[in-house]
Formats: structure tokens, sequence, C-alpha cells
């Protein structure tokens, strides 16, 4: 996942920099680090901090701003935290086309490179596994988190790596086409709204405020993925009832076309055009996600869900991704204003790395903070900004782990 990609179009780094790192495309990377940033530091804590705040000021339109920014959105719509995980996903395959690319140009035989990718895919399953699993009391055989669906879909992206532009168009279409018929077609009346469902986590009032206007076939948890996940994870260990949160191991298909879609702009940034047309036809794509999205959703075909990743959602996602993509890649490898990416480049070449001490070491994390620093240290701010300090001083830590291992050359790798 953190192979170099080389970035034929942009300048040599400075010295100073790790020899490795002169031949990554840096606006990948700035992308990469900013993404994992923010996972790192929690969101820096702005969620808890702002349902903190609107606790004594309800009707703040700050603070409700900024807690929706970064939450997940329940249902419907979407949110700044919402695409994380479809930029941790486009950036997979973007990072695709260069990592693979030069490993044909070193001559490595294809069937190598499969065998290279089906491996990748088995630890990056059994990597979200073991990291869902933290601290609970036995292994939690889920496949919806973010690492599990890149595995399951990451040999799948690569048989079509390398493949002419409209082969890979078809097959995104196949796959969001796909989605759309299993979800519409499968038989189910949905939510009752006037009494919930909570069998499956769906309680009478979620589902009078959420469901008004999503027609059944797109529900939470009375849905072909729900069915799927039902089938299949009841057939591991652990007993399966349902997500929480609607999340569903199906997402995984739409999901491929996610990657795809990333794949397709990190050929075209590995291309031969100028620079100028690649910035073209990244705002352009963008601008068509957006849209195409938007209309499915405001017509009622298919709404905007990131919990299920429904085909709307995909190209929605997808249309944020290419334009964050574009916007950097003009600042950084364009016009070469890089003084202020080395925080996030130092992250972006080490995602693995910190977002594993992430998910595992926060609550050590915090607690040695308070050992040395005393039980009082997060109050600093005041008790309502305790989460943000909490996440900020945490998330620091991570980032200081990532500068050592970035002056020392060590770079973490699947």
């Amino acid at each position: 996942m953190n192979d170099a990609p080389t970035a034929r179009q942009t300048q040599d780094a400075p010295a100073s920099r790790p020899t490795f790192l002169a031949k990554r495309l840096l606006s990948l990377d700035v992308y990469r680090g900013l993404i994992m940033v923010t996972l790192a530091f929690n969101g820096f804590g702005l969620a808890s901090t702002a349902a903190n705040h609107l606790k004594k000021e309800p009707d703040s339109a700050t603070w409700q701003a900024i807690r929706y920014s970064f939450e997940h959105v329940e249902w419907e719509g979407c949110a700044y935290w919402d695409l994380i995980q479809p930029s941790f996903m486009f950036m997979v395959g973007a990072a695709m086309a260069f990592s693979y690319g030069k490993r044909r140009e070193q001559g490595q035989p294809y069937g190598y490179m499969l065998a290279h990718a089906v491996w990748r895919s088995i630890i990056l399953i059994f990597l979200g596994i073991f990291l869902i699993s933290n601290g609970q009391p036995a292994t939690n055989w889920s496949l919806m988190n973010v690492l599990t669906q890149i595995g399951l879909g990451y040999t799948f992206l690569f048989l079509l790596w390398g493949r002419r532009w409209q082969t890979q168009m078809l097959a995104a279409a196949v796959l969001l086409a796909g989605t759309w018929l299993a979800y519409v077609l499968y038989p189910s009346a949905g939510i009752d709204l006037s009494r919930g469902a909570p069998e499956v986590g769906v309680s009478k009032a979620w589902a009078e405020r959420y469901l008004i206007d999503v027609p059944p076939a797109w529900h939470k948890n009375a849905n072909i993925g729900h069915r799927v996940a039902l089938y299949l994870l009841n057939l591991l260990p652990k007993r399966f009832d349902y997500n929480s949160g609607g999340y569903q191991t199906i997402n995984f298909i739409p999901s491929l076309a996610t990657m795809l879609f990333g794949l397709m702009c990190g050929e075209l940034l590995r291309s031969s055009r100028s620079q100028a047309r690649k910035l073209q036809i990244l705002f352009i794509a963008g601008l068509a996600g957006l849209a195409a999205g938007q209309v499915l959703g405001v017509t009622g075909v298919c709404p905007l869900v990131k919990r299920i990743w429904t085909p709307s959602w995909a190209l929605f996602s997808t249309g944020w991704c290419c334009l964050i993509l574009a916007g950097l890649y003009s600042v950084c490898d364009v016009l070469q204003q890089r003084w202020w990416t080395f925080p996030l480049v130092v992250v972006g070449v080490n995602s693995i790395a910190i977002y594993c001490m992430g998910q595992l070491l926060v609550p050590w994390t915090i607690r040695t903070y308070k050992t040395h620093l005393g039980q009082d240290f997060f109050l600093g701010w005041g008790t309502l900004n305790q989460p943000a300090m909490q996440s900020i001083f945490a998330g620091l830590f991570f980032w200081l782990v990532c500068l050592w291992m970035y002056r020392n050359k060590v770079f973490i790798r699947i």
C-alpha cells in the first residue's frame, strides 16, 4: 500500500529527504498524510468537544457545523468525516498504478505480481480483523472495516490494472449497476417506521428521523447487504446478528469501483499527458462525479448512503477525491509549492504505521501522558475542550514516532 510511486513529471526532492522519496508523487503522499493525520488525531477530538459545548450552547451554529463535519452522518448525506474511507480506498487505487508500473519496469513477471497482490489482500484482511478485535473478548470476524474492505477487493483491482481505461470504466459501471440491481430487486418491505426494528438495531425514533424519505430497498439492516452478512458471517465462529452502524460486507463490491476510479486517476497522472491536461481531466471527472451522485440521490433513484456504499455514494465521494487530488497535484507537483507539506509527508509515507498506532495505542498514550504530566494535564484548555486536547496530544505522539521512522528511513509496507 506504500510502494513508492514514480512521479515522472515532478522535480527531484531536496537531498535532505530519503532517496526513495524523490521518486514519489508528492501530492499523493500529502493526500494520504492529510487523511491519516485526521484519523490518527481522531478528528482532533472536535466531534466530542463540539458535543460538550452544545450542552451549554445548543443553538450555536458553529459548534453544530463542527460536530456534523467530524461525525459520520446517520444515513443519507455526506460530512467531511464520511470522506475519510473513500479517500483511503481511492488512494489505494492511485498508488497501485505507480507501484505495479514500477515493478513492471523492473522486469517482474505478471504471475509474481499477481501473487504479491493476493498476499497483500490476505494481509490486509487479517490485519483489519486483528485491529478491530483489539480489546474484545474474542476475535471479531467482521469484514466491514476499511482494511478488510480493501483486502477483499485488492486482488480484483489488480486484475484490472494495466487494462485500457475503457475496460476499467466498463468494469466500474458493471460493479455499480450490479450493486444497484441487487438492492432494488431484493424482496424486502424495509423497516416499518411506525415501530422500528429493534431486533436489528433500528429504533422507532431513529427510523422516523432518518428513513422517512428513503426507499425500503436501502433501509438500514433490512437490505440485501444485511441478508448476505447474516449468511456469510454466521459461517464464522462468532455469532452475527447485525452491524449497529448498518455497514455491510458486500460494500467491498461498489467500493472496488472507488478503488478502480483511483487506479484510473493514478494511471492518468503517470501518463505522458501534459500537466494541464491531467488537471483538466481530474477536475472534469470530479465535477461529473459530484453531479451524478447528487442527481441519483435527489431523484430517488439511489440515495446517497456511505454506510452501505450505494452507487450514488461511490460516484459522489469519488468526485470529491478527484477534486482534492487535483488541488494537491496543482499546488505540490505543478506549482512546486512544497514548503508546507513536510508534516503530512512524514505520515503519508508511513500510513500503515500511524493507522495501527491510532487503532491500538490511544488509551495507553493518554494514560502515559497522565502518569508523567499529571492526571489533570488534559484539563489545561478547560473541561469542555478536554477531548480535543487528548486527541491532539495522542496524535502528536504518533506523529513524532513517524518522524523518527522517517529520519531513520524506516518505512512499513505491505
